[in-house]
C-alpha cells in the first residue's frame, strides 16, 4: 500500500508510468493497472488522512460475488455445536440433520463436516500420528456403563466398558467388567491379548489409578501389578500425558464407535448377566470390525488380518496370573498386613521393607528380591498366620519390646491397667500378637487421667474386651461411669493375672 500511495502521488505530479515504473522498481503494466483500479474506485491525491492500509486495499482489490469471509449459504454456530458433539449419542450425522432441518437450502452432509473440521483444526494444532504394524494398542475405558440386572432383585447394576484399539488396523476389542479396579484391569488385558492373537510392542493406557500410580509427563509410575503383567508378555507400557486424549486418539475414537454399536444398539436389551452382557458386546464387536471404513473402503478385520496380524509378537505359554504386589514394612511382631490379614515374616526383618504378592490361592513375601516367606492366603479364621520357623528363639535381642515392658507400662498407671496387659498378651497364642493392641491402649490413656484409665481397665477385663476397637468403645460410651459386677471383674483379673504370669516367669 505504500507504493500505491507514491504511485499516487507521483502521477500526479505528471511523472509517465515507465517513469514511474524505473522510480519504484516496478513494472509499468502493474502501475498502470494500479492506477486504473484508483480511478475506478474515485480515489485520487492526495488521499484522505484517515484511509487507513487495510482500507485502501479493499477499495483497490474488493473481490467480486459475497464479501471475503462470508459463506453463501447459511452456516450454523461452529462453537456451539463442539460442545453438542461431546453429548453421548451425538454425532456430525444428527447435527447435520437437524442444521438441514432450520435450513433446508444449506450444505451438503460432505461440505458441513469439511466445514467442520476447518473450525476444529482452528481450535489447536494436532499432530499426524503415524502408527506402524504390531506396533501399538490403546486402552481405555469407556465413560458410559452398560445396565445388568440382577433377576432375583430387579436392581440395575452399571457395568464399566473396556475398549482396545490396534493402531494400524483400527482392530478393536471390547468386554464389559464390574468395575475398573486392578483385577478387572489386568484380567481385560490378558482376554484382550487372547483375543488378538498375539501382542503389540507397546500398550497406551490412560493414567488410570489401576495402571498409573503417579501420572508424570516425564517419568510414570507404573502400578507393580500392571508392570508384571507387561513383563510376562513383553510388551511395554507407554502411558498417555495427562490431559493430553489426543496422544490416545485412535482409542477415544474407538470409544466413541464402540457406544454407538454397543450402548446404542443394545439400549433395547435387558441383560442379567455380566456374561450375557459379554456375549452380545463380543457380537457388535464382530460388526464393528466387519464394518467397511468409509475413506479407506476396507474393514478393520481386513487391515488386521493383511497388515497387522503377523507382526505381533507370540503369546507366552500360559495367560498370565493376577497377582496384586504391595509394599509393606515388617512390624513389632514380624508379621506385615496383606489385604487385611497378618503373615509372619523372619524375626530378623523387622523393620525392613518387603514386596508382597497376593495370588487367589497363596501369599509370597519378597525381600530384596529374594522369596523370604510364603503362606496360602487367608480370606478367614485367625488374622495372623504365623510360621514357628519365623519365631525369634529368644526375645531377649529385643529388650526393648518384651511383655516385660508392656507389663510395667501397665504397672505405672495402676493395678488395673497392668491386669489389661497381662490378660491381652495371655490371649494370644504368642505374646508379640498383642504388642499392637498394648501400644493402641497405652495410646489411648494417655489421653485418660489416671482413676478413669483404671476405670476403663477394669471394666474391659470385667467384660472380656481384650481388643482395641472394644476398649476405644467403652471410652467412647463412657461404660466405665456405669455401675459394674465388682465381683466378676475381679474373677476375671485374677484370671488373667494367673495366665499371664506364665509369660513372665
Amino acid at each position: 500500500m505504500r507504493q500505491i500511495r507514491q504511485t499516487l502521488r507521483l502521477a500526479s505530479d505528471g511523472i509517465s508510468a515507465r517513469a514511474m515504473g524505473r522510480m519504484l522498481g516496478v513494472a509499468r503494466s502493474t502501475i498502470q493497472d494500479n492506477l486504473k483500479r484508483a480511478q475506478a474506485a474515485g480515489l485520487a491525491w492526495p488521499l484522505p488522512a484517515d484511509l487507513s492500509d487495510a482500507v485502501l486495499e479493499e477499495r483497490l482489490f474488493a473481490r467480486s460475488g459475497a464479501p471475503r469471509g462470508v459463506r453463501r449459504r447459511a452456516e450454523p454456530v461452529w462453537s456451539e455445536l463442539v460442545c453438542e458433539l461431546k453429548r453421548p449419542g451425538v454425532n456430525l450425522m444428527v447435527l447435520w440433520e437437524e442444521y438441514r432441518a432450520g435450513h433446508p437450502e444449506g450444505y451438503s452432509y460432505s461440505r458441513f463436516c469439511d466445514l467442520f473440521r476447518e473450525f476444529e483444526a482452528r481450535l489447536s494444532p494436532v499432530m499426524r500420528q503415524e502408527h506402524r504394524a504390531g506396533d501399538k494398542v490403546f486402552v481405555d475405558y469407556s465413560g458410559k456403563k452398560l445396565g445388568i440386572t440382577d433377576p432375583a432383585t430387579g436392581i440395575v447394576r452399571m457395568a464399566e466398558i473396556f475398549v482396545a484399539v490396534l493402531g494400524a488396523s483400527n482392530y478393536t476389542y471390547a468386554e464389559a467388567s464390574w468395575t475398573q479396579t486392578l483385577p478387572d484391569w489386568i484380567g481385560a488385558h490378558s482376554r484382550m491379548f487372547r483375543f488378538f492373537g498375539g501382542v503389540p510392542r507397546l500398550i497406551v493406557p490412560d493414567n488410570l489409578k489401576s495402571g498409573v500410580n503417579k501420572a508424570s509427563f516425564y517419568d510414570p509410575e507404573i502400578n507393580l501389578s500392571y508392570g508384571r503383567m507387561a513383563s510376562h508378555y513383553g510388551v511395554g507400557v507407554l502411558p498417555a500425558r495427562p490431559r493430553r486424549p489426543k496422544d490416545k486418539a485412535k482409542v477415544e475414537a474407538g470409544v466413541r464407535f464402540a457406544q454407538s454399536y454397543i450402548l446404542g444398539r443394545l439400549r433395547q436389551q435387558t441383560f442379567f448377566s455380566l456374561a450375557e452382557a459379554n456375549q452380545a458386546i463380543a457380537g457388535m464387536v464382530e460388526r464393528i470390525n466387519a464394518h467397511v471404513m468409509r475413506r479407506l473402503g476396507v474393514s478393520r478385520r481386513h487391515l488386521f488380518e493383511t497388515i497387522e496380524r503377523q507382526a505381533l509378537a507370540a503369546l507366552p505359554e500360559t495367560d498370565h496370573e493376577f497377582a496384586e504386589w504391595g509394599f509393606a514394612r515388617v512390624s513389632l511382631d514380624y508379621h506385615v498386613e496383606v489385604c487385611g490379614f497378618f503373615y509372619s515374616v523372619p524375626h530378623q526383618l523387622i523393620r525392613q521393607q518387603v514386596d508382597t504378592r497376593a495370588t487367589e490361592r497363596m501369599v509370597e513375601i519378597f525381600h530384596q528380591g529374594k522369596r523370604v516367606a510364603v503362606h496360602q492366603r487367608r480370606y478367614g479364621g485367625p488374622r495372623h498366620g504365623t510360621a514357628p520357623e519365623h519365631m525369634p528363639s529368644a526375645h531377649r535381642r529385643y529388650a526393648a519390646w518384651t511383655p516385660e515392658r508392656f507389663r510395667s507400662w501397665g504397672a505405672s498407671i495402676g493395678p488395673q491397667t497392668e491386669g489389661l496387659i497381662i490378660a491381652i498378651l495371655a490371649n494370644r497364642p504368642h505374646p508379640e500378637q498383642g504388642f499392637r493392641t498394648c501400644l493402641g491402649i497405652l495410646r489411648l490413656f494417655k489421653e485418660l487421667d489416671r482413676p478413669r484409665a483404671e476405670a476403663v481397665a477394669a471394666r474391659a477385663v470385667a467384660f472380656g474386651a481384650f481388643n482395641y476397637k472394644s476398649i476405644a468403645s467403652i471410652i467412647a460410651s463412657k461404660l466405665d461411669q456405669t455401675a459394674s459386677p465388682p465381683d466378676e471383674a475381679q474373677a476375671v483379673l485374677t484370671h488373667s493375672n494367673l495366665r499371664g504370669a506364665e509369660y513372665f516367669h
